[in-house]
């Protein structure tokens, strides 16, 4: 890397070492510096709010499946159904109140960070710029090829401290409406996933029966989502299949531990 290509990195006003991760797109596309030809780059767009939806559907198929799948073994649909929303209201309201709490917790000590390095950055550049030296040489950039982008970094103090929050600290600036988003996102998403086991037992007199027609709908459920979510974080096939029986199997055990946990202490109520 010689020190002209390392200034013109420096110079410009959008840095792609500072910005690659906010990318929105799955598709990049970039041109040669001769105008000659395109690369196109496909990587996976993860964000928060599909891990959000992930974690809300997937909690909410499971647990409230388990629930009525082990309430459906006391024969009463009613019971099965108020037990159900109950779980299922107060589930989506903690799940909610927790995404909530831990986004605004994020933010908090992002800014705390952040603020510790503007001290530093003000009080001890020394050391600060020695940060910068030893993060690039951790990618075999040499002290000397280093030495013009870090000297043109430190000229902007606050893209200075972007630098350290994103390559020292490996963090990221939260949205201001995250804490929010994410609660909606993630309270929603059990709530939606949670209410489709319980649709048969809204329709369906005889508990045994809604609970077979549950376990139906709940497995191709449980495998359409398990599929989906690991081609959009992996986008491969083979680990999309094996995502949807994993999530098929785990979904299974919580039910059937839960069924016959609720089938045992019933059968041992009459006992001292």
């Amino acid at each position: 890397m010689s020190s002209t290509s390392i200034k013109t990195m420096a110079s410009t006003e959008t840095d792609p070492l500072l910005d690659h991760r906010s990318e929105s797109s799955l598709t990049r596309v970039s041109s040669g510096t001769s105008g000659s030809s395109s690369h196109i780059e496909r990587h996976t767009d993860y964000n928060a709010i599909v891990r959000d939806i992930i974690i809300g559907f997937a909690d909410g198929l499971t647990v409230p499946f388990a629930l009525t799948a082990g309430l459906s073994s006391l024969g009463d649909t009613r019971l099965v159904v108020m037990g159900g929303l109950a779980e299922l209201f107060s589930g989506a309201i903690s799940m909610g109140l927790g995404a909530y709490l831990a986004a605004a917790t994020e933010k908090d000590h992002y800014h705390s960070e952040e603020q510790r390095e503007w001290d530093e950055v003000r009080h001890t550049p020394a050391a600060e710029r020695q940060e910068i030296f030893d993060i690039l040489a951790e990618y075999n950039i040499s002290h000397e090829a280093a030495t013009p982008l870090v000297n043109e970094l430190c000229k902007d103090p606050e893209m200075w401290v972007r630098f350290m929050m994103h390559f020292e600290l490996r963090l990221e600036c939260p949205e201001v409406s995250r804490a929010w988003l994410s609660a909606l996102t993630m309270g929603l998403s059990y709530f939606i996933g949670g209410l489709i086991p319980m649709i048969p037992y809204f329709l369906m007199r005889r508990a045994g029966d809604a609970l077979m027609v549950s376990v139906a709908i709940t497995a191709v459920i449980l495998l359409v989502f398990g599929y989906v979510k690991t081609a959009i974080t992996v986008h491969n096939r083979s680990a999309g299949i094996w995502g949807a029986f994993q999530t098929l199997l785990i979904g299974a055990l919580a039910a059937g531990a839960s069924y016959g946990i609720v089938r045992a202490l019933d059968s041992g109520k009459g006992q001292p």
